[in-house]
């Protein structure tokens, strides 16, 4: 490991040390588990719509993992490719059963089987954010060490009911990865979908904090946290649409300095125009008698 690597995380470790000291524990709140929709619809199954809203994360796993496997569909080059994408459609899938099981019965101890999954995606897509626009090597290594901290920080939570560490791993990449998605150049094309991706994860924690409005807007037909699962699940749909079309970048210029020329074009553009504009009504008219 270099000496910058070894500082960065050194300041890293530092910087999570002293938030840690400087702010205070923040408990799980109970009232969290008291969603809105509580209906039990068919089959007898409680929490009917929060629990099914779950099976397009089963779907969208397994057949992103099986396309990372088959064939070498998604044509992933690297080791460390193979094995953050894995590692993030296995998150997925498992969303499904972790998600569908806590929503059966609300409650801290099957939270933990919510969480646990989502975190696994989270942290193997900054690992594979590290690995395509950062360093390959970098990325590989950090995937385990990541998955740990994702791990670590839900024991945290469950051993002393202090949600610091986990906000931590679930809101940092929500930040960072649309920040690295248009300030870094990309190893592969069509970034878009990362942003579409952010978008409708950033969709989705809406809805999930205006459950109890959106059932009541509804009418009662559907509650902000049913929506917020559909959303969700929109997430490794676009990133899965991504991997089938994308091809190695032969020219790696990020989003922001593609924009940055895009917007130069425009607004020369139209300073033409005003220009040819200004010398057509300048022209003077001859009148012929």
């Amino acid at each position: 490991m270099s000496k910058r690597s070894v500082y960065g995380w050194v300041v890293a470790i530092l910087c999570f040390i002293i938030l840690m000291l400087v702010t205070p524990a923040i408990p799980q709140s109970q009232e969290y588990h008291n969603f809105a929709d509580q209906r039990d619809l068919f089959f007898g199954i409680p929490n009917t719509l929060n629990v099914v809203s779950n099976f397009p994360f089963l779907v969208i796993g397994v057949i992103g993992l099986f396309l990372c496997h088959y064939r070498n569909y998604f044509q992933l080059r690297l080791t460390g490719e193979v094995l953050g994408w894995t590692c993030f459609f296995v998150g997925v899938a498992a969303v499904a059963f972790g998600s569908g099981y806590y929503h059966l019965k609300p409650d801290d101890d099957r939270l933990v089987w919510d969480r646990l999954p989502m975190t696994v995606a989270f942290t193997s897509i900054v690992a594979i954010f590290i690995l395509e626009r950062i360093d390959e090597r970098k990325g590989t290594v950090s995937i385990i060490p990541l998955l740990l901290a994702g791990v670590i920080s839900i024991a945290y939570w469950r051993f002393f009911d202090d949600l610091r560490p986990y906000a931590l791993v679930q809101f940092v990449p929500c930040i960072a990865i649309p920040l690295m998605a248009i300030l870094l150049p990309p190893m592969y094309t069509h970034s878009m979908y990362w942003l579409l991706a952010a978008g409708f994860y950033l969709l989705a924690k809406v809805e999930e904090a205006a459950d109890k409005p959106i059932y009541k807007w509804t009418h009662h037909i559907v509650s902000g946290h049913t929506l917020k699962h559909l959303c969700a699940a929109m997430v490794p749909v676009f990133l899965t649409l991504m991997l089938a079309k994308r091809s190695i970048e032969t020219e790696r210029i990020s989003l922001f300095h593609t924009w940055k020329i895009s917007w130069t074009k425009i607004k020369k553009n139209d300073s033409e125009v005003e220009n040819y504009s200004c010398t057509y009504t300048s022209v003077p008219v001859v009148e012929t008698s």
